[in-house]
């Protein structure tokens, strides 16, 4: 899948296994869990392939009244090069490019308008920027 184009989404979710159950008999989604930046998330699937994953909220997001929420995320060869001109274009970082380990390069944005969107660049790419 080529840059530009929608790739991933996740879930921030209040309650994780709450979310994995609800969404395990909606759609038929299973899930396996992967450590991650020394925590873990978990990949959900169907077919076995990937569509998406999740994780549970904080502690202090939730009290401090972050809801659940989805993610959606846009390929990009480089992240750190495409947030720096999201924030040119009238953008702004909400949380820094960083590595999520053996899976990708991301960073969450703020477009103009003040929608949220995550930047994806899969691990083991070449890194612009």
């Amino acid at each position: 899948m080529g840059a530009g184009r929608f790739c991933w989404v996740d879930l921030a979710a209040s309650d994780a296994e709450a979310a994995k159950a609800f969404y395990s008999r909606l759609f038929g989604w299973t899930s396996r869990e992967q450590p991650a930046n020394g925590g873990r998330f978990t990949r959900l699937r169907l077919s076995g392939r990937d569509v998406g994953s999740l994780y549970q909220l904080k502690r202090e997001h939730l009290e401090s009244g972050v809801p659940s929420h989805w993610t959606p995320y846009v390929r990009v060869d480089g992240v750190d090069e495409s947030a720096r001109l999201a924030v040119s274009l009238g953008g702004a970082v909400i949380v820094q490019p960083l590595d999520v380990a053996g899976v990708a390069r991301i960073a969450l944005i703020l477009d103009s308008v003040g929608a949220p969107l995550g930047l994806w660049q899969p691990a083991g790419t070449d890194r612009k920027g």
